[in-house]
């Protein structure tokens, strides 16, 4: 009997071609096109015709060698600009040429560079090889260095033998700086210093010339000084925005809704010094189990104005930075400590929210108003959970009964609705570093969080819904809150390495949060909790600002943005002015002719990425400071980071960061097997994976660069499967520095309160 002949494949389609010219990690020509889909003589011809089409449409570029990827691809070598570090400590490039008509420019990542050479800092040039690992995102390797222009580094001052140098508080400069005769600028020893770096070496080393002398290294205040100025954060307002903030006065009642009457009350941390969103709650007449919320949120727009000197500065700086000690305000403190904030008793002009929530937290309707308010009480997350447990203070008890119980009613449904939504419930440590007067560490402790935190939270979530939805409704313009799912890359990596300890997560399916949480659930109190929780946020997005629409993949919302936070966060201001214009409520709205969102989306998200990274670089060095007179002690911890050159630790206790180089770990030649997390010594089979528990002897701490070095006493597996026990001999003396991954899911709405009213929201 003859067999049936071989049946061709269908010619695919144009979105199949698009498709896999999108996926592909590099350029593809007609010939690898044609190989995928198993294309005869006819179907290349029809595919050279699609392919002409698509790039006429401008759907596709042509490269070199004829070879085709999407508008904005970067070839496989090209020339790089490093640009500095995000919060994960990965190094962070920029192509040397780019269009910026083309849209933002590609995440560029740097691969570490080979043994022996000096790390890249920021301002080298480099000719590189890129990897394409998702659309928009590359990795890079240093084919070969390239000339750039001087740069300037950061450090502490010092004479040795008459000579200066410079200790760098980068962590990866291996070598200090020659200060030559006469260009100390005036620096005494242990000052801290910007320095130019100068043509030439002496004595193999850099020679720098002392531009300023920051102040004396000896005060620990100095910590947050170091990340101010090595994030470039603008630190100093210019005059003409000091002179308006100081000329500011009381906002007149005018036409503005009077709810002084109305006892609303702010929420925030015991040493917050400003207060820029007030609630209440009541049942709801018209419906069952409803309720009527109130959000009222500082009415900054009132005071700056768009295009003014207060907005200039504002833009610049987009957000508020924290630090332990001190706070980089993106307003005067006239402004944001003064008329800005809902200070108890005293009358504030407000935007007030007024939302209506059925019995599951569902938001039914909306209103938003200008108003004139006065706090009727400053509370704080912990009087507040106290007065709710039946132990009311002075303050509280004659606001349990009619104004917190109420709170937590609200909560109840709102409560019940995040669940129904499926939001994803990461839940990770944050420390919090106590600071004395003189600016010195007592102690490093783990946030409290109690259903009071959560309250206020799900309250501000709610409202930042509703003024997106009021936004679109009237069709104006919303820089919305974005958070997109999970990069097929990175899924494919997460369920590999669930993989390899009995976890499934399957790969093909339309990812939701609530995906990861069953994930979550079942790790929940079991040896490889904390280890899937790293893993799960790791695959997740950065959130950003933007015009467009996405969602917000982690808080499972359709629409999104940031509406209750004008004091401290720039995109918030713009959500209020568009509010303003929208429902004609009087001066401050937005212009029509106001800069492009798009742009201003950009910027945003890159001073929100930057003050993260200064607000980290500064408690890692602060809680370097506190652990520095411990060395030689021993802690517990886990396995943070997983590196082809060492294992990053963070101890329970603290929440310090560490490595443990991989030539102190015991005698073997380790595998760095990415895919999986993990560490496997060649010869024993000894394996280090990322979550594990291990005990560390702190070798070496450095303040200045926030680098700690470990040395590994207890953990790892053996190559049988059993738990390695015992006392671990080092094969060497280590050196380095230490990091921890970054936020990746912005989930949090209303964040917490440092001293001198530090902020910060995650969502």
């Amino acid at each position: 009997m003859a067999k049936n002949p071989k049946s061709k494949p269908p010619f695919p389609t144009r979105e199949e071609i698009l498709e896999f010219i999108q996926s592909s990690p590099k350029r593809v020509g007609k010939r690898e096109i044609a190989r995928a889909f198993k294309l005869g003589s006819e179907g290349k011809v029809m595919l050279r015709e699609i392919l002409k089409d698509l790039e006429t449409g401008g759907v596709l570029q042509r490269g070199r060698g004829k070879r085709f990827a999407e508008p904005g691809t970067l070839p496989e070598v090209t020339v790089l600009h490093i640009t500095g570090i995000d919060a994960e400590g990965e190094l962070l490039a920029r192509p040397e040429t780019w269009d910026e008509a083309a849209g933002p420019a590609p995440a560029i990542y740097m691969h570490p560079e080979r043994k022996g050479q000096q790390a890249l800092g920021t301002g080298d040039r480099v000719l590189a090889r890129l990897e394409r690992t998702g659309r928009g995102v590359y990795w890079a390797r240093t084919i070969r260095r390239l000339p750039s222009a001087p740069a300037t580094i950061m450090g502490v001052y010092r004479e040795i033998g008459g000579e200066g140098r410079i200790e760098s508080t980068d962590r990866r400069a291996k070598q200090d700086f020659i200060v030559p005769a006469g260009q100390a600028g005036g620096a005494k020893p242990g000052d801290l210093v910007r320095a130019q770096v100068l043509p030439g070496k002496d004595l193999g080393l850099r020679k720098t010339k002392v531009t300023d002398v920051l102040g004396g290294m000896d005060d620990p205040r100095s910590i947050s000084l170091i990340s101010i100025h090595e994030h470039e954060l603008p630190s100093e307002f210019p005059p003409d925005a000091l002179d308006q903030a100081k000329a500011a006065g009381a906002a007149p009642l005018g036409d503005r809704v009077d709810l002084r009457d109305l006892p609303l009350v702010t929420i925030d941390g015991a040493d917050a010094r400003d207060f820029d969103d007030a609630v209440f709650a009541e049942p709801d007449p018209d419906r069952k189990g409803g309720w009527h919320l109130v959000v009222a949120i500082a009415d900054v727009s009132w005071y700056v104005r768009p295009g003014d000197a207060l907005d200039r500065s504002a833009y610049d700086r987009g957000n508020s930075v924290y630090f332990p000690d001190r706070v980089v305000p993106m307003l005067p403190h006239e402004l944001s400590t003064g008329w800005c904030s809902l200070n108890p008793k005293e009358d504030r002009p407000c935007l007030a929210a007024h939302l209506w929530i059925d019995e599951d937290g569902n938001l039914k309707r909306h209103r938003f108003e200008r108003a004139m308010m006065r706090s009727a009480a400053r509370l704080t997350y912990e009087q507040v959970q106290a007065a709710r447990d039946g132990r009311p203070d002075d303050a509280t008890d004659v606001l349990t009964k009619d104004v917190i119980a109420p709170l937590y009613g609200a909560y109840a449904a709102l409560a019940r609705n995040r669940h129904a939504r499926g939001v994803l419930e990461l839940d990770l440590a944050e420390r919090k570093v106590n600071i004395d007067d003189r600016g010195r560490v007592t102690g490093i402790v783990q946030r409290a969080r109690f259903d009071s935190h959560r309250l206020i939270e799900e309250f501000m979530i709610t409202a930042n819904v509703a003024a997106a939805e009021a936004l679109e409704k009237k069709k104006l313009p919303c820089m919305y809150r974005i958070h997109d799912q999970p990069s097929p890359v990175k899924i494919g990596a997460l369920a590999e390495a669930l993989a390899t300890i009995g976890l499934k997560f399957s790969k093909g399916q339309v990812m939701q949060s609530k995906h990861f949480n069953q994930v979550l659930a079942k790790a929940k109190d079991g040896p490889f909790e904390r280890m899937v929780q790293e893993l799960v946020l790791r695959s997740q997005a950065q959130a950003e600002y933007a015009p467009d629409n996405i969602g917000h993949f982690g808080l499972a919302l359709r629409r999104y943005c940031h509406f209750t936070s004008p004091i401290r966060r720039y995109s918030d201001l713009l959500v209020h002015r568009a509010l303003i214009r929208g429902g004609k409520m009087g001066e401050g709205a937005l212009e029509t002719d106001h800069r492009d969102f798009a742009e201003m989306g950009q910027h945003l998200s890159f001073t929100e990425r930057r003050a993260a990274a200064a607000e980290r670089a500064a408690v890692d060095r602060f809680t370097t400071q506190f652990l520095s007179d411990r060395v030689g002690a021993t802690f517990r911890g886990r396995v943070n980071g997983v590196t082809r050159f060492g294992l990053f630790i963070t101890l329970d206790d603290t929440g310090a960061d560490g490595l443990i180089p991989i030539r102190s770990l015991p005698d073997d030649y380790y595998i760095h097997d990415e895919a999986h997390n993990r560490l496997r010594g060649r010869s024993t089979g000894r394996t280090y994976v990322l979550g594990e528990a291990v005990e560390v002897r702190l070798v070496e701490a450095r303040p200045l660069t926030g680098g700690m070095v470990f040395e590994l006493m207890d953990g790892g597996t053996e190559g049988g499967g059993g738990r390695a026990r015992g006392r671990l001999s080092p094969g060497g003396r280590p050196s380095g520095g230490g990091r921890k991954g970054r936020d990746r899911q912005g989930g949090r709405d209303k964040g917490r309160k440092g001293k001198s009213g530090g902020k910060r929201g995650r969502g």
